[in-house]
């Protein structure tokens, strides 16, 4: 017997030792099986309206998923909110990467639990546009705020949506208000020109900046300042509370070259220290302003059927594309003519115009079906 042998003889476990069983099997099974019931629609309604959050963030989890088998199910639960929904106040959030936009509404969301308010913060993590994989680090860096029983916080992948807006944040947001949330917080990815998508699914939108960062006039994007009810000058604190004001100043000059708001708000510039909380309380005070001013002059309400409109043509569009992408024919289709394309032998144009006319006549063939039964 070699040296190594010997060696892995002496380490071996010896026969008729068997490890000791320190699990009850049956419990085992029992919460396997458990895990694969799939709970009913009205069962997730009835715990989401009582305010169970397993209930709501299997919900949420459903109204995610693209598996088209999900698609029906997860309607009737939005539905089945809808009556106990629109109760809250959104609030969108957005900022470059690096602005502290977690540090921040981690700061702001224990203020508004503290002052008695029930707060979900739906953040967005931008998805790999590689691997498609997102972190979902969210609760990660809001180890206070996920503690609080006030609060409750659903990370979820952008995806391939634009903007840092998960797919169905839309349907999220009515969940959470059905389930007796009235503070609605929405965390994008950053700043873009798709944006706009955040914009139309919130009450108040605020754009969180720092100073220093060379943007306070030359590298302000004109479509985000429009957009932003209010702009927060954040981590002013320490060495950095000079830079702040002065870039208070700044954008407060810029506001004022904007054109008037159609709420005829006028849009506060402010600093704050998400590390001292010095700010905090005074920019609730100001969406608190704003909620009041547009709740009296009408402006809330309007705002609201319009985003309702909005999210109707949305609903259209998205379901239209994931048809389309989701036809066998199509999908056979559509690599032929890719190839093609990449060889020259058809133009892009032409490629698209033959794949749409499939699934036109397919559609028409189905109406024709079932017209005939």
């Amino acid at each position: 017997m070699s040296n190594l042998n010997k060696q892995a003889g002496n380490i071996s476990e010896k026969p008729g030792i068997s490890s000791p069983e320190i699990t009850n099997i049956s419990a085992i099974n029992q919460i396997k099986n458990k895990r694969r019931q799939q709970p009913t629609s009205e069962e997730l309604i009835n715990g989401i309206l009582e305010g169970n959050r397993t209930s709501l963030s299997r919900a949420i989890t459903l109204i995610e998923s693209t598996n088209p088998d999900h698609f029906e199910k997860a309607n009737e639960v939005v539905q089945g909110c809808l009556a106990q929904a629109n109760k809250s106040v959104r609030i969108g959030i957005t900022g470059v990467p690096g602005v502290g936009k977690s540090t921040f509404i981690e700061a702001f969301g224990k203020h508004l639990t503290q002052l008695g308010k029930k707060v979900a913060v739906l953040a967005v993590d931008p998805s790999s546009s590689l691997s498609h994989g997102s972190i979902l680090g969210d609760k990660t860096r809001m180890e206070e705020l996920v503690k609080d029983e006030n609060a409750f916080i659903r990370p979820s992948a952008s995806g391939e949506t634009l903007g840092g807006v998960a797919r169905k944040t839309r349907e999220t947001i009515i969940l959470c208000e059905a389930a007796g949330f009235d503070t609605i917080i929405i965390e994008t990815v950053g700043v873009g020109q798709s944006e706009t998508a955040v914009h139309s699914m919130v009450d108040f939108f605020l754009l969180l900046k720092i100073s220093g960062a060379g943007d306070e006039l030359q590298g302000i994007k004109r479509g985000i300042m429009e957009m932003a009810d209010a702009i927060v000058i954040n981590k002013a604190d320490g060495d950095n509370i000079k830079k702040a004001n002065q870039a208070k100043v700044d954008f407060n000059r810029a506001m004022h070259l904007f054109p008037p708001k159609k709420s005829n708000w006028q849009p506060k510039v402010t600093t704050c220290s998400s590390i001292t909380k010095e700010g905090i309380s005074e920019i609730w005070n100001t969406i608190s302003d704003y909620f009041e001013m547009t709740k009296k002059n009408g402006f809330f309400q309007e705002k609201r059927h319009e985003q309702n409109q909005f999210w109707i043509m949305e609903t259209i569009n998205e379901q239209l594309k994931s048809n389309f992408y989701n036809q066998p024919e199509i999908i056979s289709l559509l690599e032929q003519n890719k190839k093609a394309v990449q060889n020259n032998e058809i133009s892009p144009f032409a490629a698209a115009s033959e794949l749409l006319k499939l699934y036109f006549n397919k559609g028409a063939k189905a109406q024709s079906d079932k017209g005939s039964k």
